[in-house]
């Protein structure tokens, strides 16, 4: 049987870009996604004409109820689980910590944190060798904002995302012998929609200077080191955090 994958925030951008490689290599597909019904029916219709095996499931990773019955779907659909991509991530609009309130604090965290928490934990339960389960791999999409702070735009993201890279040295190690491989990309500046919800759909062209490699990248280019942090080509790699950002 196909291994089994399930992205989180399938169904633009990286996660898209991830399901369609994951695909080609023969990954049955559990897509994850909160809001774009539409997005994620055209990414599953355009996978199966290509003769892949894809669910999609609608589900907020912010919520535990609805973790758990994504990881039931799954369960249900395939019966296994070997690859878990911890993608499903979200900001808010650009502005200094002054200005933040509680309530956008809780938004960012609840999506960027807690679900992916939550959706390690449920990967865990079925990969584990401890749980009954024969290994697995667990790829967090971080970023270098985690690294660079992001000041004066969204400080919050990264430190959201700075705890997702805390999370991946902590749960490399703790299942390590369990047959679970943890790993991390950190994405720097990627053309994807994601800065629109920043409120500078721009933000590429504007920052692209600070770039060593004077560009943004591509939702393939991230993709591809996913893909290969869940092969057996990363069989002794673990607790890495993989940055995919231009040299920034």
């Amino acid at each position: 049987m196909s291994k089994v994958m399930l992205i989180t925030g399938a169904s633009r951008g990286i996660g898209a870009a991830t399901a369609r490689l994951a695909a080609a290599e023969g990954y049955a597909l559990c897509l994850n996604f909160r809001q774009r019904h539409d997005a994620a029916e055209q990414l599953l219709k355009e996978l199966h004409s290509q003769g892949a095996q894809a669910i999609a499931i609608e589900a907020d990773i912010a919520d535990e109820s609805q973790v758990v019955r994504l990881f039931e779907a799954v369960d249900a659909e395939f019966g296994r689980l070997d690859a878990l991509v911890n993608n499903a991530g979200m900001l808010e609009r650009q502005m200094r910590l002054d200005n933040m309130d509680k309530a956008r604090l809780e938004r960012v965290f609840a999506v960027n944190v807690f679900g992916s928490f939550l959706c390690a934990r449920e990967a865990v339960k079925r990969m584990s060798t401890r749980h009954g389960g024969s290994g697995g791999a667990i790829v967090n999409v971080s970023s270098i904002a985690a690294k660079l702070g992001a000041p004066n735009e969204y400080i919050d993201y990264a430190a959201a995302k700075g705890a997702i890279d805390s999370m991946t040295l902590g749960l490399a190690k703790e299942v390590a012998a369990e047959s679970i491989r943890v790993n991390a990309v950190r994405p720097g500046v990627i053309y994807t929609e994601i800065h629109a919800s920043g409120g500078e759909p721009d933000r590429i062209e504007r920052v692209r200077s600070s770039v060593p490699m004077g560009r943004g990248g591509e939702a393939l280019e991230v993709a591809e080191a996913i893909l290969w942090l869940v092969s057996d080509k990363a069989s002794y790699t673990s607790g890495a955090l993989l940055d995919v950002s231009g040299g920034r």
